[in-house]
């Protein structure tokens, strides 16, 4: 904290789906924020910098933040099995690079983790009472980095908070293949192309809206804890599918329904009361306006598509180097 009373915020993986609102948010409410990213990129309150090259964040951490948001890694369940080194290298020595830093400059860290580390057949995902058994290397990966995180708060000092998100998402989240069934749903389904649909699986979504809220409580905690992130609304995936086909009024038929694969959990059920008694965090935004928010901007993203391109006031013109 700062004689003026502010806080300093360093939020690694800026970048990204979560980590740039976030940082906008914090400066929102009062925050000294500085951003750091592996992208490309280049102003005063930007560090471009791998986790896995530490040297490249010590201006960073010389800045003295009081907290750092550690969105940095490697994300999803294809993307970890295919690049598994860098998977292990980003999910693990990578953060291990950032909570020594950490330590070095006294900084409390949020580590983003996920609720991939519980793995499946659990009716329930309890911080306390569900032992993690991950079925994938990206819920690997994340219940390495949470057990290092861990260890160093209990033997080296480290002041930390691990939050495990369920089904975070957001209308402008990038779009690919890789990414959260909410987008790739809304993205195929606007522009006429199939979906699967996992047979009896079930989610409760978190607009990146509210989820932001619940991390920088998480920032505002004193002691160590693992905290489950989510909606406490559960709502079937074909349900999902279907508020979503409804909002382009497309095809019944390109909904496919297929048994869920080895490995995929079929229903996230995180309890929520560490979210709500230590954060003291309750979502806004519910899954129909989430939805309705998605869906508007995939349909002026297909507007853009069908306009055609302005021309070429540089065609035919030859540039030497």
């Amino acid at each position: 904290m700062r004689l003026d009373g502010s806080r300093r915020a360093l939020v690694l993986g800026s970048g990204g789906n979560i980590g740039a609102p976030l940082a906008a948010y914090l400066r929102a409410v009062g925050y000294d924020v500085l951003e750091s990213d592996i992208r490309p990129g280049w102003r005063s309150d930007y560090v471009v910098a791998d986790i896995n090259h530490p040297v490249d964040l010590l201006p960073a951490f010389d800045w003295c933040p009081d907290v750092v948001f550690l969105l940095s890694s490697l994300v999803g369940r294809p993307t970890c099995e295919q690049a598994a080194s860098t998977a292990i290298a980003t999910n693990l020595s990578g953060i291990n690079n950032v909570v020594q830093l950490c330590k070095r400059a006294e900084s409390r860290v949020v580590f983003f983790s996920s609720s991939e580390v519980y793995g499946p057949g659990h009716e329930i995902m309890d911080e306390v009472l569900t032992a993690p058994r991950p079925a994938n290397r990206y819920g690997l990966t994340k219940w390495l980095g949470e057990q290092l995180i861990e260890y160093e708060v209990r033997t080296g000092g480290l002041g930390a908070v691990i939050l495990r998100p369920s089904m975070l998402y957001g209308e402008l989240e990038d779009l690919g293949e890789h990414r959260s069934a909410m987008i790739r749903f809304a993205a195929n389904l606007a522009r006429g192309r199939p979906i699967e649909v996992h047979r009896d699986s079930a989610r409760g979504w978190l607009h990146v809206d509210d989820a932001i809220r619940g991390i920088e409580a998480a920032g505002r905690l004193d002691h160590f804890a693992t905290i489950n992130l989510g909606h406490p609304d559960i709502l079937p995936m074909h349900d999902l599918a279907e508020l979503i086909r409804s909002q382009f009024d497309a095809d019944p038929a390109l909904i496919r329904t297929v048994p869920v694969p080895p490995g995929v959990t079929a229903v996230k059920r995180p309890t929520l009361d560490r979210q709500r008694s230590l954060l003291r965090f309750e979502p806004a935004v519910s899954i129909t306006e989430g939805v309705s928010r998605v869906c508007e901007v995939q349909r002026r993203m297909l507007e853009s598509e069908a306009r055609p391109s302005p021309p070429d006031a540089l065609s035919g013109v030859s540039f030497l180097t």
